[in-house]
């Protein structure tokens, strides 16, 4: 089992006070070495201009790789919510690199599952804006990658972050080769993913109400989301593992526990074996409680590995 990481994923310093704080992954890496100690550790590379334009405008790569922010003290805010500061274009290269690598790893055979320790997250970052704590939209530029390099035709992308992926959806909600299927809460940022955006059928989508918990939300994922993923025959699963609908994440109400997760990650695990040779690359989204990300992050690796 092969983790990606880089120390240039702290560098990334959205201002003092801010949720998606470099201590997130410090916690996550830390647990994973204690809990986890032959996991086999991988530096991510930098992603190439040409992958990022996969998913990605110009102007977007020139907002944040090109800006010029040496001389400034603090970091510049693109909206309410996101920010860019000296360290940001690095970390934002090595979180997209690292799923591309990941991506080549599990189709040479060299490894069938890996886990993506990196920030800044991705999943609501669209083709041309970055938002909503995203820079680069890591796993859509890894799910690209998988389609154009590898010519892979049915690539499913699951996200089971307490936000919607609203970024991922847009950019694949007229690409049938990839699949999007997403539990998140409603009402809550960024206020889509409700279950009539289909896509061209390829987009599924169950929303949940604040307060949901453990029972409601493996119902929904054992009814809904595991059949029509099991229906697309994945040739590659690819996951935005978010934690924040645990129940002591302060950004949202979603009451799930440790133990959730580990089961909806050994539910896909067992649909990448029936269809995708076992092959799943997952990457770090949100999680907000350090003690909930250490915990959930843990659980969830330890799935993967079996």
């Amino acid at each position: 089992m092969r983790v990606y990481s880089h120390p240039a994923c702290l560098l990334h310093d959205p201002g003092d006070g801010h949720a998606e704080r470099p201590a997130r992954l410090t916690a996550v890496t830390e647990a994973l070495r204690q809990a986890l100690p032959a996991l086999d550790w991988h530096e991510a590379p930098r992603a190439s201009r040409g992958q990022l334009l996969r998913v990605h405008s110009d102007d977007l790569l020139a907002l944040v790789l090109d800006t010029d922010l040496q001389l400034l003290m603090d970091p510049i805010a693109l909206d309410p919510d996101t920010f860019l500061s000296s360290g940001s274009a690095e970390a934002a290269l090595r979180a997209a690199g690292a799923g591309v690598a990941a991506v080549d790893a599990v189709m040479s055979a060299k490894i069938r599952r890996a886990f993506c320790a990196v920030r800044p997250p991705g999943h609501h970052a669209t083709d041309s804006v970055a938002m909503g704590f995203c820079l680069f939209n890591n796993v859509a530029v890894a799910a690209a990658h998988a389609c154009d390099k590898h010519g892979l035709g049915r690539v499913a992308i699951v996200d089971f972050d307490v936000h919607h992926g609203n970024g991922t959806q847009a950019i694949f909600d007229t690409d049938p080769r990839v699949m999007y299927l997403s539990s998140h809460q409603l009402p809550l940022y960024p206020d889509s993913g409700h279950a009539n955006e289909r896509g061209v059928g390829n987009i599924v989508n169950v929303p949940l109400p604040p307060g949901t918990g453990s029972a409601e939300f493996r119902r929904h994922w054992s009814e809904q989301l595991l059949p029509a993923l099991d229906a697309f025959r994945p040739q590659l699963l690819l996951i935005s593992a978010g934690f924040d609908a645990h129940r002591l994440d302060p950004l949202a109400q979603l009451e799930l526990d440790t133990e959730d997760f580990g089961w909806v990650t050994g539910q896909l695990v067992g649909v990448a074996l029936r269809h995708a040779q076992g092959r799943v690359v997952s990457m770090l989204e949100g999680g907000y409680d350090l003690t909930a990300l250490r915990e959930a992050a843990v659980a969830h690796v330890t799935a993967l590995q079996e």
